[in-house]
């Protein structure tokens, strides 16, 4: 496999040095503050990724607040005692986007964040504690005790609530396909994932950083070299 080293060489010379690449990394994820996220900020997110999920990401955005509105600021414990015609009420409200399937995702996913919370005493401080060396066990996890959050879903959920850890975007997955790994141009299957986490596992000890910036110089290594990357 390639060392890694020659991928962040080839990612500084496309952005323009090694000081031009360091501006487009992420902040380096803070498990302390992750440990401190409010299970109601943990439930938006989830339902954030929930509505993005096929949709375009700028009208999720733009109709935010109504959705912090209509969602009773996703309190877990509120929302889990809402009687079914609050529920239905929701399919009729034009401050959020009326899909009723992904509607219903947010009553399951807060009863789903209160039982993690019962367990480890929130929902970040689980978060915080999962190693990043098995971020496919907690895909696992997320896709089968969750409401959908499989997939690139969950991958995207962990990104924005600030957990250490790949995503299997288009551009990394070429990347890892350059760099010798024999998986799909979509990494959907169990054995592409194991590989792929084996390999992102190899680079982290290689060279100590972040999983997340592993990930983005990854993705800034290869494909359409676009300057708002």
């Amino acid at each position: 496999m390639t060392p890694f080293k020659t991928i962040r060489a080839r990612a500084e010379k496309r952005k323009g040095g090694p000081k031009a690449l360091e501006k487009l990394l992420p902040a380096k994820p803070d498990l302390k503050r992750l440990a401190k996220l409010g299970d109601d900020r943990i439930l938006a997110e989830m339902t954030k990724r929930v509505f993005c999920a096929g949709f375009a990401w700028s009208v999720i955005d733009s109709k935010w607040d109504g959705f912090e509105d209509a969602f009773l600021n996703f309190q877990p414990a509120e929302l889990t005692f809402q009687p079914e015609d609050y529920w239905d009420g929701l399919l009729r409200d034009a401050r959020i986007v009326r899909n009723g399937a992904k509607i219903m995702s947010v009553r399951d996913n807060a009863a789903f964040v209160q039982e993690i919370a019962k367990e480890h005493g929130s929902f970040g401080r689980f978060l915080a504690k999962w190693p990043s060396s098995d971020e496919i066990g907690l895909l696992d996890l997320l896709n089968k005790r969750g409401s959908r959050l499989g997939g690139n879903t969950g991958q995207m959920l962990l990104r924005f609530v600030g957990w250490d850890g790949f995503v299997t975007s288009r551009d990394v997955v070429a990347c890892l396909r350059d760099a010798g790994l024999d998986i799909a141009e979509e990494v959907k299957s169990k054995g592409d994932l194991a590989q792929v986490q084996a390999q992102f596992n190899a680079w982290a000890e290689e060279t100590g950083m972040p999983y997340t910036y592993l990930s983005r110089i990854c993705a800034l290594s290869v494909g359409e070299n676009r300057s708002d990357h």
